[in-house]
């Protein structure tokens, strides 16, 4: 049997929605607030590949060991890395800042000893998944929530957990977004793409407020203003970055009525936290956590309405 695995895939997304909801056949886990990673095993090289293929082997080499000392010579694992807090709840910041123990919340497999699985309904790939993983600390299977979606929100959101995500256990693996995958929001946490800067006020130095937007049918909609969550380090090296993409023209499809604004090309990703979003898909309260380098502009979509 050969140790090479034939193919190269790109992560199954899952749609965000904006309500709970319980559907037979499908199973809710808990949402991770981490890094997405593709954990490829070929005999003794094993490989961790985020979703916008960026080498991440040597930043997490724990995780490379733990997943190369699994019994199949070849394995395709799907997971988030992440850093919990004293609660057991993931949190970007403590990852981004590498304090804390890494670990890979698996929750899919796509390859193992030689057989393609993606065509195979989640309900055999957990299976295999839940066979391939040892006892090891550092790789944890995803955790199942309540078996009702609307019971497994309120068990987030008691929690704390960043939300939930719902699967279709009949769902096969797609290399796309997909309805089959759906997230809810519990902890208001989202990536957003940086369209603009604000000039800085008072005794505010390099910029005041980040511009912020979402795609929607491929057209860039603001969502609002960040001016919280920056030291004055912060503010210098994201102002260095910003000065290389300056462009003369918003990008946002709406007309902003902002005074002394800086427009960029869309071409950052910041993590950030919010109350809620407002009734004109506006951001309530926003903080800025910091920026992702993980995830491709085009990725980032406003929530869909739920049906």
């Amino acid at each position: 049997m050969s140790d090479r695995i034939p193919f190269r895939v790109q992560p199954m997304l899952a749609t965000l929605v904006r309500a709970p909801f319980h559907k037979p056949g499908w199973v809710y886990e808990e949402k991770y607030d981490g890094i997405r990673i593709l954990a490829y095993k070929e005999g003794s090289r094993v490989r961790l590949v985020s979703r916008n293929e960026i080498d991440r082997t040597s930043g997490f080499p724990g995780i490379a060991d733990a997943v190369r000392a699994l019994k199949p010579a070849t394995l395709l694992l799907d997971g988030e890395v992440v850093v919990f807090d004293r609660k057991k709840v993931s949190r970007f910041q403590l990852l981004q800042k590498g304090k804390g123990h890494a670990a890979y919340a698996v929750f899919d497999c796509l390859y193992r000893a030689g057989k393609d699985l993606r065509r195979e309904p989640l309900s055999i790939r957990r299976v295999e998944m839940e066979k391939s993983l040892g006892t090891n600390s550092t790789l944890i299977p995803s955790r199942r929530l309540a078996k009702n979606g609307l019971e497994a929100f309120e068990e987030a959101k008691r929690r704390s957990f960043e939300g939930l995500v719902a699967k279709d256990l009949a769902s096969p693996y797609v290399e796309k977004r997909s309805s089959a995958w759906l997230k809810v929001k519990v902890h208001q946490e989202d990536e957003f793409v940086i369209g603009g800067i604000t000039k800085p006020e008072g005794a505010r130095k390099y910029f005041g407020a980040l511009l912020l937007g979402a795609y929607q049918a491929g057209q860039l909609h603001y969502v609002g203003k960040v001016g919280t969550g920056f030291d004055e380090s912060a503010l210098a090296s994201l102002y260095k970055t910003f000065r290389s993409l300056v462009v003369q023209r918003s990008r946002f499809v709406e007309l902003l009525r902002e005074k002394g604004v800086t427009y960029l090309e869309p071409k950052l990703v910041a993590q950030i936290s919010f109350q809620e979003w407002t009734a004109e898909m506006k951001l309530r309260q926003p903080v800025f956590l910091g920026l992702r380098d993980d995830k491709k502009p085009k990725e980032v979509q406003l929530p869909e309405p739920q049906k």
